[in-house]
């Protein structure tokens, strides 16, 4: 017990040391995480993807774990989430793909808010003034939905935004819920997608259709959001 409780012990102790570290070396952490992250993408070779339901079928019943918890990895490492929902089609079919990329997603979520909070959030907050204070004050009052509507614009990678997300005033919960819901479209697009073209036999529009759900999704929602903000600004009749 005393041998197992000493790690701990030790992480508490290094986490400790780190908060106690001033906001802009802690940010500046943050950055060179980012930084090497993105070094790393564009160094290392990628895997050949007809390797990967050979090493799935190696891991036997914990194939499943480890794809949830190497998309997350990989997601937090600024891998393109399309990349690794296609993955987990071919791999697992359209199904249990779709589940372990949306699993992969939320726990991929939670790590780079939590790093972002961590490592950026006090620096951000000494240092907002003006128009980014009232941002900052937006993101900190944002419903699932303002997430969802966030999540869907193309304006950076799924792990950037999570990072990003963090170091703001976002609320946790509401944050991981408009996160999952806004990547369920795609991630059952995609995974159908994987999955077909891993059997060149069975594609067909069936298998491809529901990719066009993010799309449809996307439209939707800025929509609805453009019409909600159009409302406030011009206020009751």
């Amino acid at each position: 017990m005393t041998g197992t409780a000493r790690p701990w012990r030790r992480r508490s102790r290094r986490l400790a040391r780190l908060l106690r570290q001033p906001s802009a070396r802690r940010f500046a952490l943050l950055l060179l995480l980012l930084a090497g992250c993105g070094i790393t993408l564009l160094l290392v070779p990628h895997p050949d993807p007809g390797d990967l339901p050979r090493v799935a079928h190696s891991l036997g019943a914990f194939a499943p774990v480890a794809a949830v918890v190497g998309g997350a990895l990989l997601l937090v490492a600024l891998v393109p989430r399309t990349f690794v929902t296609l993955a987990a089609g071919a791999i697992f079919g359209p199904v249990q793909g779709a589940a372990y990329a949306l699993g992969a997603a939320l726990l991929a979520a939670a790590l780079g808010f939590a790093v972002g909070r961590l490592l950026g959030r006090q620096f951000v907050a000494e240092r907002v003034r003006g128009r980014l204070a009232r941002l900052d004050g937006w993101f900190a009052r944002q419903s699932v939905f303002g997430v969802m509507t966030v999540r869907l614009l193309p304006i950076a990678g799924f792990g950037l935004v999570s990072y990003g997300y963090g170091t703001t005033g976002a609320r946790l919960l509401p944050f991981l819920a408009g996160s999952v819901i806004a990547a369920a479209p795609t991630a059952i697009g995609y995974a159908a997608i994987g999955a077909a073209v891993s059997s060149p036999d069975s594609i067909n529009w069936y298998a491809a259709a529901p990719a066009s759900l993010g799309l449809i999704a996307s439209v939707l929602i800025i929509h609805r959001w453009w019409r909600a903000e159009r409302h406030r600004r011009l206020g009751p009749s």
